[in-house]
């Protein structure tokens, strides 16, 4: 890492300054105190202009949704248009939008050698563009590289991704063991999204009492209504009820299921639904 090679530097320097300035005495503090003002200065400079790139980012993603939401309303104005291939359109163009955006990532790429969660960083941001744009074998190669290694995340999507993905390997093994290691880290109904997949995934393995049990704890933990709807279609036989469509694009994001033919009036939800990452 560059900033501490120069920081390090910066106080050897300061340290061999004042030995030479025969103030022996202060010569270790004054070391220590430029290491740190060099730490701090050059974290300000780097945070700034990583700032800079994210916000250019986000500004290509707005503009890039603005531009959708624009060719959407135009077609809710004009009667007589076909949904389906309105919906086509969107998410053609929403997938040219994730390709743009995953190509601008390489703009941090420079900065990893001055920050060490920087790599990280932009493994989360290239994660989810690719997810989207359906690139499941670059995904993978996230994953198996460590990359959900700390217990403690800020977005379960990322945690239900791998889920997802594991459960599309045959590993309904590693969908559990992914799922006990991150359920316990978020409150209320942050984790809703986390157990409605693993009962999701139990349903289709035809584990419907497990599905059920695991429900039953989620209703202990948080009021959802997607958590409790699906809670009582199991307790009253019927499992082929459930549904995790409550979950939106969060649900149909994760490509588990296809999300039903659109309506004319849903197609503005839609796309007003999927933020941009």
């Amino acid at each position: 890492m560059l900033s501490l090679v120069i920081s390090f530097i910066i106080s050897i320097l300061i340290s061999g300054t004042c030995i030479a300035s025969e103030v022996k005495s202060g010569s270790i503090a004054y070391g220590i105190l430029g290491f740190i003002a060099s730490q701090v200065l050059i974290s300000l400079l780097i945070r700034k202009k990583i700032k800079g790139v994210n916000g250019a980012l986000q500004e290509i993603l707005a503009a890039g949704q603005k531009r959708i939401n624009r060719k959407i309303n135009q077609f809710q104005n004009k009667p007589g248009g076909n949904p389906t291939l309105m919906q086509r359109q969107v998410e053609r163009d929403q997938q040219e939008l994730f390709k743009t955006a995953l190509e601008f990532t390489d703009k941090l790429e420079p900065f990893k050698k001055w920050n060490l969660l920087m790599d990280k960083q932009i493994s989360t941001m290239r994660l989810q563009f690719l997810y989207q744009l359906k690139e499941f074998d670059r995904v993978d190669e996230i994953f198996a590289k460590g990359f959900l290694t700390g217990p403690i995340l800020s977005d379960p999507m990322l945690v239900a991704m791998k889920m997802a993905r594991q459960f599309e390997s045959k590993n309904v093994q590693g969908v559990e063991k992914t799922f006990k290691r991150y359920v316990r880290w978020y409150r209320n109904d942050g984790g809703a999204l986390l157990y409605g997949v693993m009962s999701w995934v139990y349903v289709k393995q035809n584990q419907v009492e497990e599905a059920r049990q695991l429900l039953v704890k989620a209703k202990e933990k948080m009021s959802n209504e997607v958590i409790d709807r699906n809670w009582e279609m199991l307790v009253n036989n019927r499992a082929k009820s459930f549904s995790n469509a409550g979950f939106g694009d969060q649900w149909y994001g994760l490509y588990l299921e296809k999300p039903p033919a659109p309506k004319r009036q849903q197609i503005r939800a839609k796309a007003k639904g999927r933020r941009p990452f």
